[in-house]
């Protein structure tokens, strides 16, 4: 039944029968979560590599994740003890209505249910305060939007949230910011007074896990017409991880009033809160407060107006940080880290949280506007709702504490984040082999992590750490590689280059690719016959080592192979690149007529028989080596249905390189994938690890044995994972199985559905989990977009419609007819001396440059 509704759902996408925004809405939206569907939903709001604060179903701000370190659940609360704990920074509305009736509503939606219960009662926060009754969430990231309305309130409010986000344009989609419209309509026939109030606590000091709060100091500041609180702290150690500033500032004309601290303690019982309620619900207004020994003061600020009946208003809030001090890696438990200060790249660009307010107010509306029209040119592309929604939602995942940019500007990430801090350090390759997000948005990025790779990450032998310490100057220290993320460092390093047309770049790092391919064929290494075939010990992204050739490390290197081809042909290396052309073609072949089955490619188990035979540099980690037993491995992949057995394959289709295989074999490969892998209710599916997907959600397992199994296969084989699940989906959109893709991306996106799960918030080992960036990749394979900046060409589809492109370094759509194509240019500039229209051919041009806001007409 799944699979006639997908189906359905295309067809009527492209016929442009369903509405990818709401027209009525000053911003785009994509997806809107009713009541229902809300309260797990939580919208990272910050820059790439900034930090983040975000924006819930319901309204609230919460996870407030700026200093450097992740911190789920952090909401900087007022109390540290007893019931009444949850009581982190909120917004308030105060409400007259002319008649003498007040009222008083935290801006927010009803609290989740599930947290009513507790020890000492419910456990949300601001549990106990009044609230609007009914919300729902409207978005399309980076914009969110809360709409809150109440029977009992002549007032409907819009809770709105974003971040710039330009792609091509990295600084001015990294600003340590959130900003903050809360849109109030009267929808009562008489004039009302209203004010607007929001409190956050001066928590410089405390990350919610490590540090402390120490004499901090809250200032208010007003320049050039802007109105806001400055935090800053005069006893934390300013070397800390924890120390920076924060400002809180307001952008609305009307009645502004302050508090820099609130009451004193005064009794044992605490009432600060019952303070300002009292005081804010009398006439919205605020009286000051003095409070000299607080460590954290609060800080809140109000504005005050009158609404005409009928009328409505935007106010306008900025809330900016700068933290400068990010350390080094710190993963508890997993082995000793160097401790140092790397710095934030960010915290370059401006002196303070108060410098980031004076340096972007000025452009507020230009970036609101550039970060509308991207949006808008993806929303109003003729892709299905799914492809996009997936894309744009785990582009989230680069503006949490998942990446970051160390102060000499490189890239880096964690695997995934846990609650306090990240899961599985270093940049690890064979998990960020398959995110596709960052080139093909943020290309300058995407190239400073191939920088970290072949500069800091491969010794002179050719063996990349696949995770790299911090300092750099420390990188290889870890001494382990793993073959998949060795190879497919390969080929992301051709993509970059092919995306920026940087032959300097290729002519840095090229003796070091070289290198790490070369290091496939040392003695015991995964090629060491140089036959075209891993084999040997393959440290690999399921946490084991593969033993015997397998069709996961063997696409990567066939790919790998393909794309140092294609460098060495370019640099005149004839030699290496006849070398690496026959090894292709032997490998090739010996994986058609050995691994491929009739129905998938399957793993031969050749064990080494001695661990003398296997290099511990080849080894995923240092304890390793002594518990495997190297006659008979456990762990292993076997006849099992690899769910990602052709990323190699996705990958080289994404980046042009055509097929490593017979396509027939390929095409039937996916088919058994979705025959034997696809779990259509999971109820009835044993899983004896990590579970992602539950009760009756469907989804593509990692591995299924339709023949036999080995006793102890590799241990996730019964999970579900997305970012693998995507690897498949997007292989199938690739050989034409759409209703396959669709449904298995479709499946993924209704598990995180706003109630189960948070849509901005896909899990693997940690929270937004780097691979699942690879869906991404779906916008590439439905558009068939594919552009070089070597040898300026620019493939797309025939299929008519208008569609979005990107390459990392511009953006625009291209409006597919018969036979003509018109290619629009919305940011950066696209240089063209070849268009190929998939399925009708190539169109030579005389060199041509497109510049931003212009668009070529190509006939055939």
């Amino acid at each position: 039944m799944k699979k006639i509704q997908i189906s359905l759902l295309f067809l009527m996408m492209m016929m442009g029968c369903l509405t990818a925004q709401d027209e009525s809405l000053n911003w785009p939206v994509l997806k809107t979560y009713d009541q229902d569907h809300i309260q797990k939903i939580k919208m990272p709001v910050g820059g790439i590599g900034t930090g983040t604060i975000s924006l819930t179903g319901r309204g609230s701000l919460e996870d407030w994740e700026i200093m450097n370190r992740p911190a789920k659940g952090f909401n900087p609360t007022l109390e540290n003890w007893g019931p009444a704990k949850q009581k982190g920074p909120f917004f308030a509305i105060f409400v007259e209505d002319g008649q003498g009736k007040k009222q008083t509503r935290l801006l927010e939606g009803p609290p989740d249910e599930s947290y009513y219960e507790g020890a000492w009662g419910a456990t949300s926060n601001h549990h106990g305060l009044p609230r609007f009754s009914n919300a729902s969430f409207k978005t399309a990231y980076p914009f969110g939007q809360v709409f809150l309305s109440d029977e009992n309130l002549p007032v409907e409010v819009v809770v709105g949230a974003y971040n710039p986000l330009i792609p091509g344009n990295i600084d001015d989609s990294s600003i340590p910011m959130a900003i903050l419209d809360y849109t109030v309509k009267n929808s009562s026939d008489r004039d009302i007074a209203i004010s607007l109030a929001g409190t956050i606590q001066n928590f410089i000091g405390f990350d919610g896990t490590r540090g402390k709060a120490i004499k901090n100091v809250n200032t208010i500041r007003e320049e050039n017409g802007v109105n806001g609180i400055h935090y800053t702290s005069n006893g934390v150690d300013p070397e800390s991880e924890q120390w920076g500033t924060m400002s809180f500032v307001s952008l609305n004309e009307g009645t502004t009033t302050y508090r820099t601290a609130w009451q004193p303690k005064t009794s044992r019982w605490d009432k600060k809160r019952l303070d300002f309620w009292d005081d804010f619900s009398a006439d919205g207004l605020l009286e000051k407060r003095e409070n000299e020994g607080a460590n954290a003061p609060m800080g809140t600020l109000a504005v005050k107006t009158t609404l005409k009946a009928g009328e409505e208003k935007t106010f306008r809030f900025l809330i900016s940080w700068h933290f400068p001090n990010r350390q080094t890696w710190d993963k508890p438990g997993f082995q000793k880290l160097i401790k140092a200060t790397v710095g934030n790249y960010y915290t370059t660009k401006y002196s303070d949280s108060w410098d980031v307010i004076s340096k972007t107010l000025p452009r507020l509306n230009a970036l609101e506007n550039s970060t509308k029209t991207f949006v808008n040119a993806l929303l109003n592309s003729d892709i299905p709702e799914v492809i996009k929604e997936s894309a744009l939602f785990n582009l989230a995942h680069l503006r949490t504490q998942l990446a970051f940019r160390i102060k000499s500007g490189q890239l880096l990430g964690w695997e995934g984040l846990f609650d306090t801090y990240g899961s599985c350090f270093g940049s690890c390759t064979h998990v960020w082999n398959y995110e596709q997000t960052t080139a093909f948005l943020f290309g300058e990025l995407a190239k400073t992590m191939r920088e970290v790779e072949y500069k800091y990450a491969t010794d002179d032998t050719g063996l990349m750490s696949f995770r790299v310490y911090l300092p750099l100057e420390e990188g290889q220290l870890w001494g382990k590689a793993a073959a998949d993320g060795q190879m497919g460092s390969i080929m992301k390093f051709y993509r970059d280059w092919q995306l920026s047309g940087d032959d300097a770049f290729l002519k840095q790092h090229w003796p070091k690719v070289k290198k790490s391919l070369e290091f496939c064929w040392i003695p015991g290494g995964w090629d060491a016959d140089k036959n075209g075939v891993m084999e040997g010990s393959q440290h690999n992204t399921m946490d084991v080592e593969y033993f015997g050739p397998n069709p996961q490390m063997g696409f990567w290197y066939l790919g790998a192979l393909k794309a140092s081809e294609e460098m060495a042909t370019y640099l005149g290396e004839k030699a290496f690149a006849k070398t690496c052309h026959d090894l292709y073609g032997k490998g090739s072949k010996w994986m058609d007529e050995n691994l491929f089955n009739g129905e998938y490619y399957e793993q031969h188990i050749q064990p080494p028989m001695s661990a003398d035979n296997v290099a511990e540099s080849l080894i995923g980690a240092a304890d390793v080596k002594n518990a495997i037993d190297f006659t008979s491995p456990d762990f292993q992949l076997g006849k099992g249905v690899l769910v990602d057995q052709l990323v190699g394959q996705v990958f080289s289709h994404i980046v042009g390189l055509g097929y490593l295989a017979k396509e027939e074999n390929i095409k039937k490969t996916l088919e058994s994938i979705m025959k034997y892998n696809y779990v259509e209710n999971m109820t009835s599916h044993a899983n004896f690890h990590r579970s992602y997907a539950l009760g009756d959600e469907s989804a593509l397992l990692m591995a299924a044995y339709p023949k036999e199994r080995p006793e102890k296969p590799f241990p996730y084989y019964t999970e579900v994972m997305t970012g693998f699940e995507y690897t498949a989906a997007v292989g199938m959109l690739q050989e034409g199985l759409l209703e396959d893709g669709l449904l298995c991306i479709n499946n993924i996106r209704d598990r995180y559905d706003g109630k189960k799960r948070s849509p901005f918030n896909e899990a693997e080992a940690g929270h937004h989990y780097a691979r699942s960036m690879m869906a991404w990749a779906g916008i590439l394979a439905i558009t068939k977009f594919q552009y070089s900046a070597v040898d300026k060409s620019m493939t797309f589809t025939s299929k008519p419609g208008t569609y979005f492109w990107s390459n990392g370094y511009g953006y625009g759509t291209v409006q597919v007819k018969n036979k003509e194509a018109d290619i629009a240019v919305l940011s950066g500039k696209l240089e063209l001396d070849r268009f190929i229209l998939d399925g009708v051919g190539t169109k030579k041009l005389k060199m041509k440059t497109i510049n931003a806001s212009e668009t070529l007409n190509i006939k055939w």
